[in-house]
């Protein structure tokens, strides 16, 4: 990891920045075009973060990037795709000033160590479909292109899933 950098378990007291950041990577996708993130609620994210799944990267005391783990998706991935073990990367957000630092590289080899200490056999993640610069720029951060999966909408799972379209990535470990 380059100089200064550290990833480590975000906090509750980071919930303040976490949100900044996430209203900064909406303002992206809304600048751009992009079909938008939902708006997460804190209780969700400060489940994540009780759970240690929630991760920043610090940078002389700067929250410069955030993400979060899990480690079964079936709803994204499907029952099959599931059951083989993996790290899945969420809600990956990048403070403004740190656009174009390669933050994902340090996200990625992080990923890569943690599935391998976990036992995992896959580190995944998946962006919306239609979004070809970031499918672009996550095989050439070393991503293999999956494909497409249209998600139906079901009970009990998040609304901003119904109908959604999205593009998954793998990296096998």
């Amino acid at each position: 990891m380059p100089s200064g950098y550290t990833i480590v378990n975000s906090l509750p007291a980071d919930i303040g920045t976490i949100f900044q950041l996430f209203d900064s990577a909406i303002a992206y996708q809304e600048k751009h075009n992009y079909p938008l993130w939902p708006r997460f609620s804190r209780a969700f994210i400060l489940e994540e973060i009780s759970e240690k799944r929630h991760w920043k990267i610090v940078w002389n005391d700067t929250i410069v990037c955030i993400f979060s783990v899990m480690y079964t998706d079936p709803v994204i991935w499907g029952k099959e795709q599931d059951a083989e073990p993996s790290v899945y990367l969420h809600r990956i957000a990048v403070h403004p000033q740190f656009k174009g630092r390669n933050m994902m590289l340090l996200v990625k080899e992080w990923a890569r160590e943690h599935a391998v200490q976990n036992g995992k056999r896959f580190v995944r993640m998946d962006t919306w479909g239609h979004n070809w610069n970031l499918r672009r720029y996550y095989i050439g951060c070393g991503f293999d292109y999956l494909g497409q999966r249209h998600l139906e909408q079901r009970e009990n799972e998040p609304a901003h899933y119904g109908g959604s379209i999205l593009s998954l990535f793998q990296l096998k470990v």
